[in-house]
């Protein structure tokens, strides 16, 4: 759900090229970077709305969150706890 909303969001509002990177150490990344370097920002949609809600589901599944520019443009970034397999 994550990978979705973030690049949903990158190829709605933001540039190509948009590229999504994926990063399995001790937390999984979810990383995806567009050319634009609007800041994304967090809506409170109400709940007649059809969208706005993105950047809140991922801010609430996730365990951390953020945005990072570089000279492309900038990286919409998000870390989930990895839990153990039993």
């Amino acid at each position: 759900l994550i990978v979705s909303e973030l690049v949903t969001n990158a190829l709605r509002h933001g540039a190509a090229p948009v590229t999504l990177r994926l990063i399995r150490h001790r937390v999984l990344v979810c990383e995806v970077s567009d050319a634009s370097d609007t800041a994304p920002r967090m809506r409170h949609a109400r709940a007649t709305d059809e969208g706005g809600r993105g950047l809140f589901i991922v801010a609430r599944l996730s365990w951390k969150h953020g945005t990072r520019y570089s000279a492309e443009g900038k990286i919409v970034w998000a870390e989930q706890e990895l839990k153990p397999v039993e």
